[in-house]
């Protein structure tokens, strides 16, 4: 090999080499910047058993679930009980949340994203906060914006393809994570025990509405036909409209809880809508008082008298006489067949 042919073998070599390097330094380049925390987990330590509460605030509000016993309740509804398989399905998405997407961020962009503390006013997000039994947070989470892979056409409505998040204790990084985090909310109707009353198989129905005739429907037996009690000449209960007015009792789903302390004039228990009262055929009474309409749910309060001997209603009336102190929400539409006018229940003249 001469000298001459040697240094172009150099040359080339070289040459080649920096390409290589090039390429590399391209390849790299796109590669995303927490290539190493990709797939980790974002929550790094919480566990299950160690978390005795959960406390989530947002702009205007906060939310404490508190778990007491075998149960988590709601501790700024008075121990109201919280659904038990929403707390359980949140702490494991949260326990299961990987690090996606990862960049620096700065104040300005934090608030662009609602990733600010929610007292922080625009460009606050919601803040979740997992403790232990004596109160000492184990992990914070602060959750901002949906993610979207493509821009939908409603942002508010669509489903999220996940969310942006960032961990208060490192608040120059946002994560992107694949959940969109939905139950994240400090509304207690979002984690309420929403099985509510259920007066089966009623036996008298009577419906007192305010500024309208009071009626009464009853019946012999659970397959006997209704019948409207001091009916006159003429009128007669409509059988679909009656049993519908019953049925609506005996699948009463609640919508929310109020706060404590609310007052009966607030709730209009003071100037009720209704007065219902239902008795079924194994002896139980219930008495039913129906408050102002609060944009769709009504105010509702409620008494049971008596005892079921079935022990396949023990769970049930255990759970109904848990709820008799709270003041309920119920949704417009599940008492809409049950307050119906007089009028409305009869069988229309041909």
């Amino acid at each position: 090999m001469n000298a001459r042919f040697a240094a172009i073998l150099v040359v080339m070599l070289a040459v080649l080499g920096g390409g290589a390097l090039l390429v590399y330094q391209q390849r790299h380049a796109r590669e995303p910047s927490n290539v190493g925390m990709l797939g980790q987990r974002l929550l790094k330590g919480l566990a299950a058993p160690d978390i005795a509460a959960i406390r989530i605030a947002e702009p205007k509000s906060i939310i404490t679930l508190e778990h007491r016993g075998k149960d988590w309740v709601i501790d700024e509804r008075g121990g109201f009980p919280a659904d038990f398989d929403k707390v359980r399905a949140f702490v494991l998405e949260a326990l299961e949340l990987k690090v996606g997407q990862s960049e620096p961020i700065g104040a300005q962009d934090r608030a662009r994203l609602h990733l600010l503390e929610p007292d922080k006013g625009d460009g606050a997000g919601t803040l979740v906060e997992f403790r232990a039994a004596d109160g000492k947070p184990l992990a914070r989470l602060l959750i901002g914006k949906k993610y979207f892979k493509q821009a939908p056409a409603d942002p508010a409505t669509a489903a999220a393809d996940g969310r942006f998040v960032l961990r208060p204790a490192d608040p120059g990084t946002v994560f992107v994570v694949s959940d969109p985090l939905a139950q994240a909310s400090a509304r207690s109707a979002a984690w309420i025990d929403k099985s509510g009353i259920s007066a089966q198989k009623v036996k008298t129905l009577e419906v007192r509405l305010a500024a309208e005739a009071p009626w009464k429907i009853q019946r012999a037996s659970a397959n006997a036909a209704w019948t409207l009690v001091g009916a006159h000449a003429g009128e007669k209960v409509e059988v679909t409209k009656a049993n519908a007015a019953s049925y609506s009792l005996s699948l009463l789903e609640l919508a929310d809880v109020a706060p404590p302390g609310t007052s009966a004039q607030s709730a209009g228990f003071d100037k009720p809508t209704a007065t219902i009262d239902a008795t079924i055929f194994d002896g139980l009474s219930y008495e039913f008082t129906v408050g102002r309409l609060d944009g769709a749910n009504y105010y509702l309060r409620f008494t049971r008298q008596g005892d079921s001997d079935n022990k396949k209603d023990a769970a049930r009336l255990a759970r109904e006489r848990a709820l008799e102190p709270y003041t309920l929400l119920v949704a417009k539409t599940e008492l809409d067949d049950t307050l119906k006018k007089r009028s409305e229940l009869l069988e229309k003249k041909n």
